[in-house]
């Protein structure tokens, strides 16, 4: 029988806040600013939510201090357009209120951590937050889930994710995890069911109307 999990844990970039496209935008500067015109904007966005040691690999074949400073420089100019999505803040405290604890699980960078969770705006029902300067490898390794995990005091099948990417679904699922997502990150239905997700909503205003239909832990096939 369907039972509430223990804990929800929660990608931030694209599923709480409205920011995978400002991610974009720095990327495709930093490139250009390297002289890698050919690094187009569609590119770069097939890329965000994985760590970005595997979005350098992937985009120009190798790790390039370079360009991952000049990201640095060109995000943080855009830094006050931070905003989160709709209703997140509702979600995460209809969550909590719930006796379920609410785990923010990002690949994001530890100086942006505070301007991402101070957008969203949940208070206290954000229980703990792990991100990409908490692990040696951030997504698609399941290493920023485990960690999420261990802060909630439970195991991936007492569990559920919530994201917007491929990434985020492929490093859920290698932790064991069940991932429901958000189509607000701008990952179609198609990518996201075909590694795996289990159900896809339109984002987290859509995620709070439905949280009845969700919010379970069904036995696995």
């Amino acid at each position: 029988m369907p039972t509430p999990p223990k804990a929800v844990l929660f990608d931030i970039d694209g599923t709480l806040t409205d920011t995978n496209y400002l991610h974009v935008r720095a990327w495709r500067q930093a490139f250009v600013d390297a002289g890698l015109v050919e690094v187009t904007s569609w590119r770069v966005h097939r890329m965000i939510g994985a760590s970005s040691a595997v979005l350098l690999r992937e985009l120009c074949g190798e790790e390039r201090d370079d360009i991952k400073d000049g990201w640095r420089r060109h995000f943080d100019e855009l830094k006050s357009e931070i905003r989160a999505f709709p209703k997140a803040a509702n979600l995460l405290q209809a969550i909590a209120a719930r006796g379920i604890a609410v785990v923010l699980a990002t690949s994001s960078e530890p100086q942006d951590v505070d301007a991402l969770v101070d957008a969203i705006g949940a208070g206290d029902a954000v229980s703990a937050v792990t991100s990409a300067g908490d692990v040696d490898e951030a997504k698609p390794s399941p290493e920023v889930f485990e960690s999420a995990l261990v802060q909630a005091g439970c195991t991936a099948g007492e569990a559920l994710a919530v994201g917007d990417s491929v990434w985020d679904v492929e490093a859920a699922g290698r932790a064991g995890l069940r991932t429901v997502t958000v189509r607000c990150g701008g990952t179609g239905d198609d990518a996201l069911r075909g590694v795996g997700a289990v159900e896809v909503f339109d984002d987290p205003a859509a995620l709070l109307e439905s949280l009845d239909s969700w919010l379970v832990l069904r036995r696995r096939e």
